[in-house]
């Protein structure tokens, strides 16, 4: 068994919480995309879901780690959130974030009160997510990990209720992502101190026009997932 790093340190109980797939957030609700494009056959199998994930982590989950890196600064809490807004051009993408925000918000004023939160919830009772997360969690390295995670195992346990994909091999291609995002959330943790307007903006054309084309399939006809 490899030893584990001196520097790697463990995450701490709020990080692990807010990752947890059973924590009352309401991201069971969401694909990250992945209900859109199973239906157009462009994942249907592990080898096109690591491809889909790899790829949205590294657009969407980079963008949301960088944003719950900053979050964890004590600077201004709204200006990353309306940045954030701007950097998401997909409304379909932008009420979902919110929407998981809003979530998150309803069980973190039961299980960590503060000011802090109060104030931001104050000025936007729907904080986009990753927001909230660097609020909760104050590392910068495991805000972004949690939302980096989260990008990537939204949509797999999507593909296992939509694809009917062995969950065994799920976990396994979420395994080998392992690597992929710890590196985004190290790369992300290095913009905890940089000014909103100054943050990244990776984005996906793709993920937006899949989320697009969601949001109305969703209004015409019954859909699993919210997003």
């Amino acid at each position: 068994m490899d030893a584990v790093p001196m520097d790697a340190a463990p995450m701490d109980a709020t990080a692990l919480l807010l990752a947890d797939s059973r924590f009352p957030g309401g991201g069971h609700a969401h694909s990250g995309g992945l209900e859109e494009a199973a239906a157009r056959g462009l994942v249907t199998d592990e080898p096109s879901l690591a491809s889909f994930l790899l790829g949205r982590l590294r657009t969407a989950g980079a963008l949301a780690a960088a944003f719950a890196a900053a979050a964890t600064g004590g600077g201004d809490l709204g200006a990353l959130d309306a940045e954030f807004d701007a950097r998401t051009p997909s409304p379909a993408q932008r009420a979902a974030s919110r929407a998981q925000g809003g979530g998150v918000a309803r069980a973190a004023r039961r299980a960590w009160p503060s000011a802090r939160l109060d104030a931001l919830l104050a000025a936007q009772p729907r904080p986009h997510h990753p927001v909230i997360v660097g609020l909760l969690v104050r590392d910068p390295r495991d805000a972004a990990r949690v939302v980096a995670y989260l990008a990537v195992t939204g949509p797999a346990s999507a593909a296992v209720r939509l694809l009917g994909l062995d969950p065994l091999g799920v976990n396994a291609v979420l395994a080998r992502l392992a690597g992929e995002v710890d590196a985004v959330a190290a790369d992300a943790a290095r913009h905890a101190r940089t000014a909103p307007e100054d943050l990244p903006a990776p984005g996906s054309p793709a993920l937006d026009l899949l989320a697009e084309a969601h949001d109305r399939h969703h209004r015409e006809e019954v859909r699993l997932f919210a997003s």
